[in-house]
């Protein structure tokens, strides 16, 4: 595995990590969900559409064919999982839905064995249980109660994993069609920004993101936890196999967990702190390398 790849995959899901700090700053101004989620979109088309034009217009060029990957990419994955992410919160709580949204790697190594033959591999198994029980610790979630779980939230929760899985596929896809993570990213951030600018109620409901503060989060959450975040991530993920990649991102919920920590005071249980000692550990174990023993028989066989 290309060590600096991977190096660019976490670093993207650690700045994913970072939304808390300009998502609470915009709801703390009235802002709704989707209208967050509207802002983060179009703002990160807008930053990276201006790069491209001044940096690479060549980036700018797809076949017209290949824009249901993007569409994938925007509308399947971004804007999907962010309608169930968020419906999945208002039906339980934060916790949980956020327990649910990380069940995107389960679902990105099953698809990434339908559609790229990727390997379930001991390694990989174990990886996603030690990242998924991490999660639950990280996020508070032990003891469980199901009696209180709303079935229907428990669904579009499961479904909010799914889409945040589906970036990976689609992305995926994207660079084997030779295309750059720079055109990939736009691409994305443009389809889920025309998808939701109609839809989200931001323009009809008035100028309020036009103020200071609404402008200087909405720069903020545009440009470093999504532009500069799915930029490193897509590129990383041209060298690394999507399932590996996916695990990986799982380092987000301890930067977001150490944010609240030191930023906005949160007090982490025991139980917290072993579930991110669990996640860091999967990472590693992820990238580790793992020699096997060749017998000459073996050697044999592959010889023929």
């Amino acid at each position: 595995m290309n060590k600096f790849a991977f190096l660019m995959i976490i670093s993207g899901a650690a700045l994913w990590g970072t939304i808390g700090l300009f998502v609470q700053g915009l709801y703390d101004l009235g802002f709704s969900p989707i209208e967050v989620v509207t802002l983060r979109v179009t703002v990160a088309f807008l930053a990276l559409f201006l790069y491209v034009l001044i940096r690479n217009r060549k980036a700018l060029s797809i076949k017209v064919r290949h824009i249901p990957i993007f569409l994938g990419t925007g509308i399947c994955s971004i804007v999907f999982f962010n309608w169930a992410y968020f419906t999945a919160i208002q039906e339980m709580n934060l916790s949980t839905a956020a327990v649910l949204l990380y069940t995107g790697p389960a679902f990105v190594t099953i698809l990434s064995r339908i559609f790229f033959k990727e390997w379930f591999t001991p390694q990989k198994i174990i990886a996603l249980i030690a990242t998924f029980l991490g999660c639950i610790l990280v996020i508070g979630l032990f003891p469980i109660s199901l009696g209180h779980f709303s079935y229907y939230g428990i669904l579009v929760g499961l479904s909010s994993g799914l889409g945040y899985a589906l970036y990976s596929i689609f992305g995926k896809v994207a660079l084997n069609r030779k295309y750059t993570s720079l055109t990939t990213t736009t691409y994305t951030f443009l389809f889920a920004t025309l998808a939701l600018v109609p839809t989200s109620g931001l323009v009809t409901g008035g100028m309020t993101w036009m103020s200071t503060g609404a402008l200087a989060y909405s720069l903020g959450l545009g440009i470093i936890p999504t532009v500069l975040a799915y930029l490193l991530y897509t590129n990383g993920l041209q060298l690394v196999e999507s399932s590996k990649a996916s695990i990986a991102t799982t380092i987000e919920p301890v930067v977001a967990a150490l944010i609240g920590v030191f930023v906005f005071q949160d007090v982490l249980t025991g139980w917290q702190m072993f579930g991110m000692i669990l996640i860091l550990s999967a990472v590693m174990f992820i990238h580790a390398k793992w020699k096997t023993k060749v017998y000459p028989k073996q050697l044999e066989k592959e010889a023929m």
